[in-house]
């Protein structure tokens, strides 16, 4: 794992992966698998592994956090940057906090939480959890009643953030006003799109952001630098292309759940056995599974096929 200090240009060098995390069938962690994935991640040029949502950490205990860092820092290769999530509720963030200060991470990224915030509200927890953690956030923005504009900016200009993950959705991800408002006050290069490949070429093309987060990336690691290459070369036909084989995938998890799919996907690729999904979740639905495994086989396929 990476333990040098932080660089913007880490965000625009890399795909930040988001893989799913693997456990045995007593929903223990399993570490041979998980470190499979990340070689497998590692493999096709992506430098940074995002442990939050795909993997579930919404509903991991605090007991068992620290054994889940130790994992994570012990799988990755010292070129890799593993960042974990934090949260989604202060009480779970205030111990985590704690447990990483003690660790080598550089940074983690606070999950968000619906209902029962207010900006100052967060803006003064992120602030307080920051000290106690010795590290700046990435923040996970989902919905506009989060944080807003002036606040957010705020917390990066006075490094309590890092980056941003923006993943508010939108019909259209090109009409965007929060998102142009927000880059008025903060740099480009320290926000992330952060809802997969659907977004990602606009989000990169039209409004600059350093990179976007990916799920189904983790299964074609190659295929999704590739991507990120023609996108900010300005090579439209090749990301054209690239990004029409992430879509079949993609389409399974935006109509069934982005979580359990890519869990399932991981499995049915052949890649990496993910075990059972932690609770409160629960399996992709039995019929579904064979469509996820057709696109999953087919998404890695085509990715072993590039030079």
């Amino acid at each position: 794992m990476k333990v040098e200090p932080l660089s913007i240009n880490e965000l625009s060098g890399s795909v930040m992966a988001v893989p799913p995390l693997a456990r045995r069938a007593d929903f223990t962690l399993d570490a041979d698998q998980n470190r499979t994935l990340i070689g497998h991640i590692e493999a096709g040029g992506v430098r940074t592994v995002l442990y939050g949502g795909n993997a579930n950490l919404y509903h991991v205990a605090v007991s068992e956090y620290r054994e889940l860092l130790d994992m994570l820092a012990g799988s990755a290769a010292p070129q890799t940057r593993v960042i974990p999530a934090i949260g989604p509720d202060y009480g779970k963030m205030f111990d985590q906090a704690r447990i990483l200060a003690q660790t080598n991470y550089r940074t983690a990224m606070v999950l968000p939480l619906a209902g029962f915030t207010t900006p100052q509200g967060v803006a003064t927890g992120l602030r307080r959890l920051v000290d106690i953690a010795g590290m700046p956030f990435t923040l996970y923005i989902k919905s506009e009643n989060y944080v807003d504009v002036d606040t957010l900016a705020a917390l990066v200009g006075d490094g309590t953030l890092f980056a941003v993950k923006y993943a508010i959705p939108r019909a259209d991800p090109a009409d965007d006003p929060y998102l142009r408002r927000l880059l008025e006050s903060v740099p480009a290069a320290q926000v992330v799109s952060g809802m997969g490949e659907r977004p990602a070429l606009v989000h990169t093309r039209d409004f600059g952001l350093a990179a976007w987060t990916t799920g189904s990336g983790c299964i074609a690691s190659k295929a999704v630098m590739a991507l990120l290459r023609a996108a900010k070369s300005g090579n439209i036909d090749e990301a054209q292309r690239l990004y029409d084989r992430f879509l079949p995938l993609e389409t399974l998890r935006d109509e069934i759940s982005l979580i359990r799919v890519l869990h399932d996907a991981v499995t049915l690729s052949g890649i990496a056995d993910m075990g059972p999904i932690l609770p409160l979740l629960s399996g992709t639905p039995a019929d579904a599974l064979p469509a996820v495994e057709k696109e999953a086989r087919a998404l890695l396929e085509f990715d072993r096929s590039l030079a």
